[in-house]
């Protein structure tokens, strides 16, 4: 399951977001997209630790908090499960999920001084890459 663990999920080292946040946020991510549907168990803290090569406690901090928003539910020997949907990600809660990410591509296109109809452009061509 390391492997699998691996390609799950990715860290930025470098970046300025925590590791934990990284790892809440692409969780949150997979549930919206129905990559990870309820009931689908996550891989261990020490798989997911071993896998991503990071400290036990950061992947538990992250677990832990999203069993407290209730995301992840702890199943007794079973680890980790997606909790029981209160109904399907909106819309507006999937835009709400990308729009940091389109904030972080729009600053950079600002720094990197591209015109609207550039990156508007680019962004469409990348969508059209896409499976």
């Amino acid at each position: 399951m390391t492997n699998h663990t691996a390609a799950l999920f990715t860290i930025a080292p470098g970046s300025a977001e925590p590791i934990y946040r990284q790892l809440i946020e692409q969780v949150r991510r997979m549930i919206a997209a129905g990559v990870l549907a309820p009931g689908d168990g996550l891989p261990s803290v020490r798989e997911t630790a071993q896998a991503l090569a990071v400290n036990p406690m950061t992947v538990s901090k992250a677990w832990n908090m999203l069993e407290t928003e209730g995301v992840l539910t702890r199943m007794r020997g079973l680890g980790m499960q997606v909790a029981p949907r209160r109904g399907s990600a909106s819309a507006a809660a999937r835009e709400k999920l990308l729009r940091p990410t389109l904030e972080r591509a729009a600053l950079e296109a600002r720094q990197l001084e591209l015109g609207d109809a550039e990156v508007l452009e680019l962004f469409e061509s990348i969508l059209k890459e896409m499976p």
